[in-house]
Parts: C-alpha cells; structure tokens; sequence
C-alpha cells in the first residue's frame, strides 16, 4: 500500500509540478500609477511606470508603453527610482524605457517607478496607454530575473493599463462663444412700429382729401 501511495505521488508531482513552477516563475508584471487620467484637450499630465517583480530577483526591465498618437503625444520622459540607470526613447505612438541595474551581482525586488512619462491630450474623448507585452517578439516589454540565462519573467496578461479622459479645454470653449456684449443690444427695439406706420399713412391720405376739396371749392 506504501509503495502504492509512494507511486501516486511521484506521478503527481511529475505531472502537476510544470504548472505549479511556470506560475511561480512568471510572476512580475507592469503597471502605472493610476488607472483613470482625467484632463483637458492640449493640457498636459504626468504618469508613473511602475514594475512590480513581487518576491523575485531582477536585473533589468524593458517597458514599451503604447498609445493612439492622434489623441496623445509623449513629450518628455524622466527616471524614477527603482533602477539607477534608466534610457528611454519617444516615438510616434510608441515610449521604450530600459531601467537596469549598474553594479554586478546586485539585484531589485518588490515594486517600484521605474520612470515618469509626461503627455499632452490633443483631442477630446477616451484613449488607452497599454504596454506592447509579446514574449515572442524582441522589441517587447520584458522583466529579467537575476539567473545565469537572463530569464524574462514578465506576465503579460496581469499587465494593468490605463484610461485617459480628455474634456474641452477652456481655451477652446472660449474661442467657439461669442462674448455675451457681442450678443446684448445697446437699446431695445421700438415697438409698435406697423402701428405708427399705419397712422402716419391715414393723416396723410386725409390731408390729400382736403388739398382736393379745396381745390374744387376755389
């Protein structure tokens, strides 16, 4: 019965433990600040990078935020602090950010900023910032463990976005009203004006009666 017991044990774990390890391994993931930006169309806002490795060791962190570049435009990126060296590089629709660590043998755990990128809303309605999260592609976001092979630990599917809500700018609305002394008049309109008309043509047909009457009477 031992050796039975002893049997079905080994079996499970051969069969059971891939799954238990994978999930252990794949545990750190990215994230912002926030999850909801509410702003103005061409107002400007700010949004952390956040890496969060949980309890596993990591070196380096590769992070591509993307974006719809008719709604959005990154203007400038600056480094947090979770990695003492961080680079970066803006293109149309797209941020890299690549923060790693500077002296051998060292590593970071947990979670932290690992940059702060600063957008201006051009357009008015909802967009997404998301990350590009392909473990297939090299030019992809990643998390690297602190291993002999430089193991990509990153999750892409715990990965959290974030929604930016773009209102009209004041600047905007004040240009498409017109200013309330264009519209307010500066005397109101006389009433009654058919009226007046009417009696300034009845005293002269009887003036002309009369010129007539005289007229035939001389």
């Amino acid at each position: 019965m031992k050796r039975l017991f002893s049997a079905i044990f080994v079996a499970f774990f051969f069969i059971y433990s891939p799954f238990f390890f994978q999930n252990a391994v794949e545990a750190a993931y990215l994230k912002f600040n926030t999850t909801t930006v509410t702003t103005n169309a061409n107002q400007t806002f700010t949004i952390e990078v956040i890496v969060d490795a949980g309890t596993d060791q990591i070196t380096s962190t590769d992070i591509w935020v993307i974006y719809d570049p008719v709604a959005l435009e990154a203007q400038s990126v600056s480094s947090g602090t979770f990695f003492p060296a961080v680079t970066h590089n803006i293109t149309s629709g797209k941020v890299s950010i690549t923060g790693l660590i500077v002296d051998p043998g060292t590593y970071k755990t947990g979670s932290g900023t690992v940059a702060t990128i600063t957008f201006k809303a051009l357009t008015t309605g909802t967009s997404n910032l998301s990350f590009d999260c392909r473990t297939e592609v090299s030019n992809s976001s990643k998390i690297i463990q602190n291993d002999v092979n430089a193991t990509n630990i990153i999750n892409c599917s715990q990965n959290i976005g974030a929604t930016v809500n773009s209102g009209v700018s004041s600047s905007s609305q004040s240009n498409s009203v017109y200013p309330t002394s264009s519209l307010t008049p500066t005397a109101l309109p006389r009433s009654g004006i058919f009226e007046n008309m009417a009696a300034a043509g009845g005293a002269g047909f009887i003036l002309l009666l009369i010129a007539g009457l005289l007229r035939m009477v001389l």
